[in-house]
């Protein structure tokens, strides 16, 4: 495996240590099964936000297109999605959300990675 995948998983794991609740990462069930569920359920939950943040970040890379920017893959290749500054861990969530159906995903971006694909 390459240094880029070993940064990588060390920044996936850091935020999903970050997002971890309770017990300081410390699961005190000693069931193996209810240690299993806890650790599937933050990974689910880390990689649910990751999600999240990418959307986020494409809404804005669009935003900043439709405002007449010049978006460089380089630049994107440096942007993670592990941002935390905008994540209230210990805050009041609403759930009547819930049952609003989002928008349509749209998976594309208007930008050449190809120069990326090449270089690595």
């Amino acid at each position: 495996m390459g240094q880029r995948h070993h940064r990588g998983r060390r920044a996936y794991n850091g935020f999903a240590e970050w997002l971890h609740f309770g017990q300081r990462r410390v699961i005190a069930d000693n069931d193996p099964i209810e240690r299993e569920k806890a650790m599937k359920f933050n990974s689910l939950l880390t990689n649910c936000v990751i999600f999240h943040n990418t959307l986020d970040l494409a809404d804005v890379v669009r935003q900043l297109q439709a405002e007449g920017w010049k978006i460089d893959p380089e630049d994107l290749a440096e942007v993670s999605p592990y941002l935390t500054e905008h994540i209230m861990r210990f805050g009041g969530y609403s759930t009547h959300e819930l049952a609003i159906t989002p928008e349509a995903y749209e998976p594309r971006l208007d930008i050449d990675f190809a120069r990326l694909r090449d270089a690595a």
